[in-house]
């Protein structure tokens, strides 16, 4: 449990007056935007910055790359897909040509024969 806090507003004002000097004189003692330390630290943020910004155009254009090179792939992987499909057209076509040529001689041979026993 919190212990009565038997204070009354002049020493309770008193003390806010003493924390508001105390904030004060802080702030003062703080250093100027021409102290050299401060520009140099001001200076040493703006390299960092830089430096990051520098890395950061860096790793997009590195992303730019990679995603044209895999498109690149990409592409070139369904053209090679497209001349394999197209070649397997071709040969299933070839030797359909021929299936058709072999049934179509071997109908001929059985009309031939046909024939030949009709005689």
């Amino acid at each position: 449990m919190r212990q009565f806090n038997d204070r009354n507003l002049s020493e309770r004002l008193h003390d806010a007056k003493v924390a508001k000097r105390a904030k004060l004189e802080k702030f003062r003692e703080m250093p100027g935007a021409n102290d050299p330390t401060v520009m140099e630290r001001v200076a040493a943020r703006k390299e960092i910055a830089s430096a990051r910004e520098a890395r950061s155009a860096e790793r997009i254009a590195r992303k730019a790359r990679e995603e044209s090179e895999r498109a690149a792939r990409e592409q070139a992987e369904l053209l090679e897909i497209a001349a394999r499909e197209e070649r397997e057209q071709e040969e299933l076509a070839s030797k359909e040509g021929v299936r058709e040529a072999e049934q179509k001689a071997a109908r001929d041979a059985r009309y031939q024969a046909r024939k030949a026993r009709k005689k």
